[in-house]
């Protein structure tokens, strides 16, 4: 409830409503914003907002409640992540690369995206957490972020590889190129657009809509992906594929990444193990304990 609550405060904030009132229109704002939270999450987000809307209410602050979207043991239990090939990445990558304005829009994101992009795959940070980094959270030299705003409140560093640091670094000297005051105080946020403001997870979601039909990479909807979130399956699904074929043990492995992610248990990392071995099955060949996680019983 907590960090929803706190969501909802840093709504209001970003879009400059001082007025203290719930109405559709901002209800429907909000959701347009939250093309990455998922059936169940969505759910529990609207309930957030209608309590809170209840309690303004009986505290004579006459506010809209919102209705809850219908959301069923099935809903939650039907989406699978979409696992992107190594092939497909680089695609994405380099689509992300070539694309190019109509005109020059100083209020677009297409600026920082590419950068975006690779940050979300070799990293696995959430969208949200992403656009919430300030410059004081970004060591290039020690090769590390700070994570500060996460989904569960728990702040964590985040290692930056070679190529990473050099994308980072690259989109860092080309934007404090731009004639803005106090664009590199170490308060000031990371990804900006060109004319100073936040980055919307909305039109970074556009943006990727574009690159997946660009790539040939179909787009199957109503929450079936792929979704902007599944960069950050994908990279904890190749980086156990890589720790498996460096020969490394899947039990020193999994804590690793459930770390980098930012799980708060082994046992929200353990589906990747499943994707892995359903990906790439001739590492089941190379690594027994792959097998005997996904099928215990065996």
């Amino acid at each position: 409830m907590k960090y929803k609550l706190l969501e909802i405060d840093r709504f209001y904030v970003e879009n400059n409503i001082e007025t203290p009132i719930i109405t559709k229109e901002i209800i429907d704002k909000w959701r347009s914003s939250r093309i990455n939270d998922s059936t169940g999450t969505l759910h529990g987000k609207y309930s957030t907002w209608a309590q809170l809307a209840r309690f303004m209410s009986r505290n004579g602050c006459e506010c809209y409640i919102p209705q809850l979207p219908r959301y069923t043991r099935s809903m939650r239990d039907g989406y699978a992540p979409y696992i992107f090939t190594h092939e497909q990445m680089e695609n994405i990558f380099a689509c992300s690369d070539n694309l190019h304005l109509r005109n020059n829009d100083v209020r677009n994101t297409l600026f920082c995206v590419p950068s975006i992009l690779r940050l979300l795959y070799s990293t696995g940070v959430r969208i949200s957490e992403a656009l919430s980094i300030r410059n004081e959270d970004i060591n290039i030299n020690d090769r590390y972020i700070h994570i500060r705003k996460s989904k569960n409140g728990c702040e964590r560093l985040v290692p930056i590889n070679d190529e990473l640091r050099s994308v980072m670094a690259q989109y860092q000297l080309y934007r404090d190129r731009i004639p803005l005051k106090n664009i590199n105080s170490p308060n000031s946020l990371f990804f900006i657009k060109p004319d100073g403001t936040a980055c919307q997870q909305q039109a970074i979601y556009k943006w990727f809509r574009k690159i997946l039909r660009r790539c040939g990479i179909p787009y199957t909807g109503n929450c079936q992906g792929p979704r902007l979130h599944d960069l950050r399956h994908t990279m904890a699904v190749h980086a156990l594929e890589q720790m498996v074929r460096n020969d490394m043990d899947l039990y020193v492995a999994m804590p690793i990444i459930s770390a980098c992610l930012g799980h708060k248990s082994l046992s929200a990392t353990g589906q990747y193990v499943r994707l892995a071995h359903e990906m790439f099955p001739e590492l089941a060949e190379q690594c027994s304990q792959l097998t005997s996680f996904v099928y215990p019983n065996i």
